[in-house]
């Protein structure tokens, strides 16, 4: 796998809800490059501030050579990104990390909370466009209001695979956490759970799983400054190697092997 570093054109800038906003940019180094799970590492505006990257996960490529990246504006790089404009350009390192290792003849779960949401829609893309014989895949997508999640939710109607929204306020889909909707999921007895999210998500997701007997692989969300394994500044615990990197062992793990914190 090769990893480009490209100054690349935003080409189409969407606000998809207060505070969330998808890009697409121009890369087809990248776009032809990137596999469900990974990220690139992206810095934003002229000169020296902010001087460090920010890793995104990929939300999805074209076949044209577009990739698109999906975020909520919460600190200093996407408050630049939120005011940049189609035509201009950010500096993109990637793709980086350890995706979903998909497996095909297998029923798959996918389920995501908050932006966390954003690698499943490439991933449910592939899916897709590559299995050779029809599965019972769904997909569990979860926020906290419906404003933040509707808009995040059409996308995935096109791949034809059934999908629960759930909402803590109940404004939109069921009101219940989304690791209570995969509780009661009528899932396979071999299915694979895809997920991604905060900690404490993905930490229900794995005990719901290991209760189901059902393989959990888990997309961490870290901050990091190279995306390279040179800062150490995004270290996670598991259980047989100790600390481990996500930017470069994940994001992507097997659930089993992560050590979270209590």
């Amino acid at each position: 796998m090769h990893q480009y570093q490209e100054q690349a054109t935003i080409t189409r800038f969407e606000l998809l809800a207060e505070k969330i906003i998808r890009l697409t940019i121009y890369s087809p180094q990248i776009a032809a490059q990137a596999r469900p799970g990974q990220f690139v590492m992206l810095k934003a505006g002229p000169g020296k501030d902010p001087f460090l990257r920010r890793p995104f996960s990929v939300h999805q490529t074209t076949n044209n050579g577009h990739f698109q990246l999906l975020f909520k504006v919460v600190g200093r790089v996407t408050d630049i990104l939120s005011h940049m404009k189609e035509g201009e350009e950010v500096s993109v390192f990637g793709p980086l990390g350890r995706g979903y290792r998909i497996k095909e003849r297998q029923p798959a779960c996918l389920i995501g909370g908050g932006m966390g949401i954003a690698p499943l829609l490439f991933l449910a893309g592939h899916l897709s466009c590559t299995r050779k014989e029809q599965m019972k895949d769904i997909i569990i997508l979860g926020s906290r209001t419906g404003a933040e999640l509707e808009p995040l939710v059409g996308d995935f109607h096109h791949f034809g695979i059934r999908i629960i929204a759930a909402t803590e306020d109940g404004s939109y889909g069921r009101q219940e956490l989304v690791t209570e909707a995969m509780k009661t999921a009528e899932l396979e007895k071999d299915t694979v759970a895809y997920a991604c999210g905060p900690e404490p998500m993905l930490a229900a997701v794995k005990d719901i799983c290991r209760d189901r007997g059902f393989e959990c692989q888990v997309s961490v969300e870290s901050v990091m400054a190279c995306g390279i394994g040179a800062c150490l500044g995004c270290t996670c615990r598991t259980y047989d190697r100790g600390y481990t990197q996500v930017c470069l062992e994940g994001p992507v793990f097997n659930a089993e092997d992560l050590r979270w914190n209590s």
